[in-house]
């Protein structure tokens, strides 16, 4: 099997390899908030891609549109909860990106329910190698 050692994202580390899989990097953030919240508040919507198929399904699963992740990043450096850094890959044999993940809360109306309830999301992101791109590679509920 071969391994696509290219790793797309700013941070300049050392992708997993068969030799050595461990995905985990750091148990501080690899981004910095001014430089992501700066990002996302002059690129907007042009500023992000959904990285990985897994992600874009999960945003139409949830009907999550662009300004719906760009605020749940948002939150995460606001009142989320900063999980780790780690390695994730675009798909198998695919790139690499060195992204942070966080947990963030956020109460949304259910009509279905006629009330607010609090959503639990997971997100995982990263910077592209560029600077000019914040690549969404998780965007989930929590499965629990």
């Amino acid at each position: 099997m071969v391994n696509n050692m290219k790793n797309i994202s700013r941070y300049d580390g050392s992708v997993p390899t068969l030799e050595n899989p461990e995905r985990k990097i750091s148990a501080t953030p690899l981004y910095d908030e001014d430089f992501v919240l700066t990002l996302l508040n002059t690129k907007g919507n042009q500023g992000l891609s959904v990285w990985t198929r897994k992600c874009k399904d999960d945003l139409l699963k949830y009907e999550l549109d662009h300004d719906d992740v760009l605020n749940l990043i948002r939150l995460c450096f606001h009142t989320g909860k900063f999980l780790g850094a780690e390695w994730c890959q675009q798909q198998p044999n695919g790139c690499w990106a060195a992204c942070d993940a966080y947990r963030v809360f956020r109460i949304e109306w259910v009509k279905n329910a006629d009330k607010d309830i609090t959503f639990e999301y997971y997100l995982k992101f990263a910077i592209s190698k560029t600077g000019q791109l914040l690549l969404l590679v998780s965007c989930h509920l929590s499965e629990y």
